[in-house]
């Protein structure tokens, strides 16, 4: 059943309401809610939560904690419901604050239906996946795919209640001139981006996403749906990135987000995927001036191409320091990037990577109650308390097992150092006078 909106979100924080949601995560975020309402009416947070969707409320943006995305999703080669519900309980469990769900193959509809039964996080979609994967079944080709069956599946996904969807509206037939112009070695690695590039070359049309942005609009306001304006011309190499096409496709974001804001809808940015270590500080800096302080969202960003098997370490890095740069959202890597479909150890290793990564940048950026846990760290170490260092850790599984697997030793002590432990040999001496 549909709720009646009479005003967004953004609208109503810039009437100086203070609704009971931005209470709800001012308190868990431990801010001040008339300056997270006055972030949302400007755009600069949003609170992604479908009016159709009963979960806990997210907070994205400005002063709140770093937060995590986690794929899941099937392929034509690879479908199984129960194991991708799987990997949804492994992600929740390690901390992933949202999940997206990037089927392409099987019944992409039961999936989805069956993930927004089951998942008590945000849920983002990509629902050109599901228009042009009709579209291929259904009339034989991708590029036969109407502006219709593009919005229809968008109206589907936000009607039964997806948080946020990623749209690829910045990416325009100039956008396309500027890329052969540009001589990339890795044109296109977006898959929504590739979709709409082949759509708009074999049609000779612009990209629908962009011609009907009101249309979007529209649809977005009826649901209070965020829209995370995708970055379908992102580097997929180090040697692409932060080329002219990359910013062209930024500079049309940004002013797409003006409109949106000024709509009462809202949008967040997604950023570039392979970035040298020298630049993604100024991507994000550079995002943020552009975009007037949009949430971001990063796929990493991977500070180099040659870690598959690691991209997940890859995307920590960059992920680390582009939070403490101002990202906002990072979209989690897994070490099987490049090479398959993510396994649910993959998923939980990806998850923890991310974690990792926004902790950091939370530190760095002083965003309060991070370096807390940190310190409580510390304290349970100086008393050699392993149950409170297990408990505190992000894995408490794989630290009670490594701990069980490492020879007998003083209860007190790890085998690493044994009868020598720093820890325990200061504490002695300094006890003595």
């Amino acid at each position: 059943m549909n709720k009646s909106l009479e005003h967004t979100r953004i609208e109503l924080a810039a009437k100086g309401i203070i609704t009971d949601e931005v209470k709800e995560v001012a308190a868990d975020e431990g801010v001040d809610p008339e300056q997270l309402s006055r972030d949302i009416a400007n755009g600069l947070t949003v609170i992604s939560r479908n009016a159709n969707h009963d979960i806990r409320p997210l907070g994205i943006g400005r002063g709140l904690r770093t937060k995590i995305n986690a794929n899941i999703g099937t392929s034509r080669d690879r479908i199984s419901l129960d194991e991708e519900m799987e990997k949804l309980d492994v992600l929740i469990q390690y901390g992933a604050d949202a999940v997206m769900d990037l089927s392409t193959g099987g019944p992409i509809k039961d999936i989805r239906r069956l993930l927004m039964r089951k998942s008590t996080i945000a849920v983002g979609t990509v629902p050109i996946y599901e228009a042009v994967a009709k579209a291929a079944e259904e009339k034989g080709s991708i590029a036969k795919m109407s502006v219709d069956d593009l919005f229809n599946a968008i109206e589907g996904h936000a009607e039964e209640g997806v948080d946020f969807v990623t749209v690829h509206c910045g990416l325009t037939r100039k956008t396309i001139e500027t890329l052969r112009e540009d001589g990339r070695i890795l044109d296109i690695v977006s898959r929504g981006g590739a979709f709409l590039v082949e759509w708009m070359i074999y049609n000779d049309r612009e990209n629908p996403l962009y011609e009907h942005y009101d249309r979007l609009l529209e649809m977005a306001r009826k649901y209070d749906l965020t829209l995370s304006l995708g970055d379908g011309a992102r580097p997929g190499c180090l040697s692409d990135a932060t080329d002219r096409t990359q910013i062209d496709e930024l500079l049309t974001l940004g002013a797409l987000r003006d409109r949106a804001v000024a709509d009462g809808v809202q949008v967040i940015i997604e950023g570039p995927g392979h970035v040298p270590l020298n630049q993604v500080e100024m991507n994000m800096k550079m995002q943020k001036e552009i975009c007037k302080g949009a949430p971001f969202y990063v796929l990493g960003p991977l500070v180099t191409d040659i870690a598959m098997g690691y991209d997940h370490i890859a995307a920590a890095i960059g992920g680390a320091i582009g939070a403490a740069a101002g990202a906002d959202f990072l979209c989690y890597v897994t070490p099987s990037e490049h090479i398959r479909l993510p396994d649910i150890e993959d998923v939980k290793e990806g998850v923890i990577a991310s974690k990792i990564a926004a902790h950091a940048a939370d530190i760095a950026k002083g965003v309060k109650g991070a370096i807390e846990q940190d310190n409580e760290m510390a304290r349970r170490r100086k008393a050699l308390d392993w149950n409170g260092q297990i408990a505190l850790s992000l894995n408490p599984e794989l630290i009670k097992r490594r701990r069980a697997e490492g020879p007998p030793t003083e209860s007190q002590v790890c085998s690493m150092c044994g009868e020598f432990c720093a820890i325990k040999t200061v504490e002695e001496a300094l006890r003595k006078k």
